[in-house]
């Protein structure tokens, strides 16, 4: 009869605890959209099984010269350091210090062809004058350098096998997505292979390491002597050649960097086939397109590479691109930020012609170039001074008028800038060699706009908002003329003493 009778707050709670008690005993039912997804692979035992025998450990040798000529100490006969300090000193050299001695490494690396061919990192064989490679079957093989590439960070070794050797095959980095699984697998010590699991972390990654910086960054673990090795995909093809970590201890913190084989895979091509690289030449110098500069041309977004300089000799020196330009697509490869474009230029084939899209005067245009070879135009390239500052800005927008009507600056500095034509005693004075044309800047006021942005005394004016000046009455005129536009910036293109090129925007005040 109780139980009839029970309260209205007694039958409630007698609800909300059988309903705790189904929520709890069922099974959680997840959306349809998760339980497709899995929870990583369950294991990669058949998959490592088979690849292990393709990574190798690499032994290097290097004797090093001392010039030290700190007397030995003198060990009584006897001591329990005499042979420590025997071997220290002395070496295998004899008496002396000066006679050098032997520095070994280890790292990683993969075998990409039965015949022998095995890649690795450039930093893992540089110096060496010995190589040998250590297979799984604990067999040894001395190596044969075929050929480096130090902007990538990449060798490749051969060795004579008297069998065909077990080889690995890329598969296509472009494919990857950031989450999807990998593993890497490294043979630091020449004790057999070594495998961790991961995810790409992220993809595109700029770490300063060289100029065609494209890394996939994982949370696999890659430790010291893990240089070299392959980052495999479930699949078990090589996607990236495993090259730098970031940790404060040395060891594994879960974020590493592998080159893709995007790069990678045309860079041990050249190498096999001519011992060297090969890589497209374009004959530019560039800077970012800033907002400021997207801002200018009446662009929607910040994208491209501005052209600053045309080397003298190179592809393009016949007109087809000009200084001012945008290079915004490349081979039918979009240019979305200013490192983009030597990557795409250096992995295209030599002599290839391709069509360049570019932006001049506010309009889009495609010229066609005829790559040269950048091994060959390097050296040229090197004899000009690459003048290229963080922030070159580039105003494209209106053509200043340098008609009477705008009556030039009042004060002695323009923009925080003395200014004065370029004549011979400044030559003279400033060093300034005689290919440079404009309106010398003779003096620099301290944290004015000017000094902001770099410009130092001798660096000489070329061109204000693209239009060229011959005399400092010419560049207070259109200055004045910016001013009375209400612009926030002037656009300016800069000659440094030696002729070197670069814009940049100094703010109006």
């Amino acid at each position: 009869m109780a139980l009839k009778t029970r309260s209205s707050a007694a039958q409630a709670a007698l609800a909300l605890a059988v309903s705790f008690s189904l929520t709890t005993a069922m099974p959680f039912t997840a959306p349809a959209a998760a339980q497709v997804q899995p929870a990583g692979p369950d294991s990669v035992a058949d998959l490592a099984e088979g690849l292990l025998d393709a990574v190798v450990n690499i032994s290097t040798s290097q004797n090093v010269k001392s010039d030290d000529k700190a007397p030995i100490p003198q060990v009584p006969e006897g001591s329990p350091f005499q042979d420590f300090f025997d071997e220290f000193f002395k070496g295998e050299g004899g008496e002396g210090s000066n006679q050098g001695q032997t520095v070994n490494s280890l790292g990683s690396g993969f075998v990409i062809d039965p015949s022998g061919f095995i890649a690795t990192n450039n930093h893992v064989i540089e110096g060496a004058d010995d190589i040998e490679v250590n297979f799984a079957n604990g067999s040894k093989l001395k190596a044969k350098l075929v050929g480096t590439d130090p902007k990538t960070d990449l060798a490749l070794l051969k060795v004579e096998p008297k069998a065909p050797l077990k080889a690995v095959p890329f598969g296509d980095s472009r494919t990857m997505r950031i989450g999807d699984w990998v593993m890497a697998i490294g043979n630091p010590f020449g004790l057999g292979g070594s495998v961790t699991v991961g995810i790409i972390s992220a993809r595109g990654r700029n770490i300063n390491a060289g100029p065609y910086d494209n890394f996939i960054q994982t949370d696999a673990a890659i430790n010291r002597g893990n240089s070299g090795g392959p980052l495999f995909n479930m699949k078990g093809e090589v996607i990236g050649i495993n090259t730098a970590i970031i940790s404060p201890s040395g060891g594994s913190i879960g974020i590493g960097f592998s080159v893709p084989t995007e790069l990678a895979q045309n860079i041990f091509t050249q190498l096999r086939e001519f011992g060297e690289t090969r890589r497209g030449w374009l004959g530019v110098r560039i800077q970012p397109v800033t907002d400021d500069i997207s801002e200018s041309l009446g662009m929607t977004e910040a994208k491209g590479a501005l052209v600053a300089g045309i080397i003298k000799g190179g592809p393009v020196d016949n007109g087809s691109i000009e200084t001012g330009d945008v290079i915004i697509r490349f081979d039918g490869k979009d240019v979305d930020e200013m490192r983009d474009l030597p990557r795409v230029v250096a992995e295209s084939p030599v002599g290839k012609a391709v069509d360049v899209v570019l932006l001049r005067d506010g309009k889009e245009l495609t010229v066609k170039v005829t790559l040269g070879r950048l091994e060959d135009g390097e050296e040229q390239a090197n004899a000009e001074d690459a003048a290229t500052p963080d922030e070159g800005k580039k105003d494209e927008g209106t053509t200043p008028d340098t008609g009477a009507q705008a009556e030039p600056e009042k004060a002695d500095l323009v923009l925080g800038m003395g200014i004065d034509d370029l004549d011979e005693d400044a030559r003279k004075t400033f060093s300034i060699v005689e290919s440079v044309k404009g309106v010398v800047i003779t003096e620099v006021a301290p944290d004015s706009a000017a000094a902001e942005r770099g410009i130092v005394p001798g660096d000489v004016i070329v061109e204000i908002g693209q239009e060229a000046v011959t005399t400092a009455d010419e560049v207070k005129i259109r200055i004045t003329k910016l001013k009375s536009e209400d612009r926030r910036n002037v656009l300016m293109m800069i000659a440094n003493r030696t002729g070197a090129l670069r814009y940049i925007t100094v703010r109006i005040d």
